[in-house]
């Protein structure tokens, strides 16, 4: 069975792709196509957040991508050494929310202790944090991105060219995934035109409720919903019942 991932590839010197891997256990298929391309902007601002950590009760990355974000801006050898020096023990005694377990990892990798990975969600996150913290205190720092409109263009002409390769050279997929609600925005019309009629041969699956209401939103019928981003979630999602 053929299942279609709209996410970006682990990266290669960390091992196999955790997904592939494990719906590959349970006798799936599983390709990957990137949904978006990213550029990290604003570096030299966020480390001068990152630099008052007195400013902030904590810090939210609710995606790798915001860590990598924070170790680019600890990449110099100067911001590393007064990362190391101090600023790292002075945001260890604040909280680190994070959602999912990969993110958790790149932030221990960072030399913090991730909270709520957990979660699944941003909306679980966001009720954990609220447990936790004091309303009227400072503000968490929540590192995150922002989608311009001049680069959308671009990005549908590529990923729509990644869609219609795998399309034409694999079939029509058993079941597509999507992780992200930017992932069914950018990606369903090229998955409609290049599917045509077989589109309703499709399961579809989402990644947390978010992007299940996303999907439901552009009227994709969802087959299963994997609470937690994580490969064996999705892996139990997926099987027949």
């Amino acid at each position: 069975m053929k299942v279609l991932l709209l996410k970006e590839p682990k990266d290669r010197d960390s091992g196999p792709d955790p997904y592939i891997q494990e719906l590959g256990l349970y006798g799936f298929e599983a390709a990957l196509i990137p949904v978006l391309s990213f550029e990290l902007v604003s570096l030299q601002t966020f480390f001068e957040k990152l630099s008052h950590p007195d400013h902030y009760e904590g810090l939210i990355f609710t995606s790798p991508r915001a860590v990598e974000a924070a170790k680019l801006c600890l990449g110099e050898n100067s911001k590393n050494e007064a990362w190391s020096n101090s600023l790292k023990e002075k945001w260890n005694t604040k909280s680190a929310y994070v959602v999912g377990k990969a993110t958790a990892s790149l932030v221990e990798e960072i030399g913090l202790a991730p909270q709520g990975e957990k979660c699944g969600n941003a909306e679980k996150l966001a009720a954990y944090i609220c447990a936790r913290e004091t309303p009227n205190s400072s503000p968490l720092l929540f590192p995150c991105g922002s989608l311009k409109r001049e680069v959308l263009p671009t990005i549908l002409k590529e990923k729509g060219e990644s869609l219609k390769n795998y399309f034409s050279q694999q079939g029509i997929p058993a079941s597509i995934t999507f992780f992200s609600p930017s992932g069914v925005r950018f990606c369903l019309q090229h998955i409609q035109k290049f599917s045509g009629d077989l589109i309703n041969q499709i399961k579809f699956a989402a990644i947390g409720p978010t992007t299940a209401e996303a999907m439901e939103a552009e009227g994709i019928p969802v087959s299963c919903t994997a609470e937690n981003p994580s490969p064996q979630d999705l892996a139990n999602c997926c099987l027949p019942e």
